[in-house]
């Protein structure tokens, strides 16, 4: 893929599954056109499939020499089991930013990066109303958003990329069943989107959504969950790649 001066190529997917037996391409493969088209590689959540110390060694070792700055977030199957802090640990260790809240400059791009959580969206998202526990599962997706427009007040670069794992809108989560609809994402964690203007949102978690979105105040949005990529494009790339112009950016 030619190389424009002055444009950073961003790679993103989500949703690799590592550890899950006989789940999509072999994971060096994908890694190794990323290698070939882009200057940054961003993960959307779930690299491993329970969260488990060895599953995220392998993450590293499909992931080493690949020579990219490489920028994660986790998945709720990385928290499974309950184990998120140590394979955070061995991921950074390995060379892999991992963004919780956090933000990072890359070749003249901004990223700032959650979990995010569900809750569902616009006036049919949980409202914080009755038990405790339904009180504690809004306070976590309101928590989410904080840590996304903390991240985001922290970015001083004309160039500004978020991601996440669960999607901040309800436009790319259609065609998954609505039942599940506010199990997928919530509409609070557009909220940080609107006071704080990005190029672009990444997000995996909806298999079956749709590839594409766009928040209220016209940002886009994509879902980059490996299934739903495969699915679109079989033929094709398993990954998304955003060029974006940025003074002083890389040279040819």
């Amino acid at each position: 893929m030619p190389k424009s001066p002055g444009v950073v190529r961003i790679a993103a997917l989500g949703d690799i599954h590592l550890g899950r037996a006989a789940y999509g391409p072999p994971v060096q493969t994908i890694f190794t056109d990323v290698a070939e088209r882009a200057d940054i590689l961003l993960l959307c959540g779930d690299l491993t499939d329970r969260g488990e110390p060895e599953e995220g060694r392998q993450v590293a070792k499909a992931l080493a020499g690949l020579g990219l700055p490489i920028v994660a977030v986790l998945g709720n199957h990385d928290y499974e089991s309950g184990q998120a802090p140590e394979l955070k640990r061995i991921l950074c260790e390995s060379g892999i930013q991992v963004l919780d809240g956090d933000a990072i400059d890359l070749h003249g791009v901004g990223f700032a990066g959650v979990k995010g959580f569900a809750g569902g969206f616009g006036r049919r998202a949980l409202g914080p109303w009755g038990e405790e526990i339904i009180k504690l599962f809004v306070q976590e997706a309101l928590n989410e958003a904080l840590k996304l427009e903390t991240g985001l007040a922290r970015l001083h670069t004309e160039r500004r990329v978020v991601l996440l794992h669960y999607s901040p809108i309800e436009g790319t989560v259609e065609g998954e069943p609505k039942e599940i609809y506010p199990y997928l994402g919530s509409s609070r964690l557009e909220e940080p989107l609107t006071r704080y203007p990005v190029d672009a949102v990444f997000h995996g978690h909806a298999h079956h959504g749709a590839a594409e979105g766009r928040t209220k105040t016209d940002t886009p949005v994509y879902n980059v969950s490996l299934n739903l990529l495969q699915r679109i494009n079989p033929d094709g790339l398993p990954f998304r790649i955003l060029e974006l112009p940025v003074s002083g950016g890389l040279p040819d």
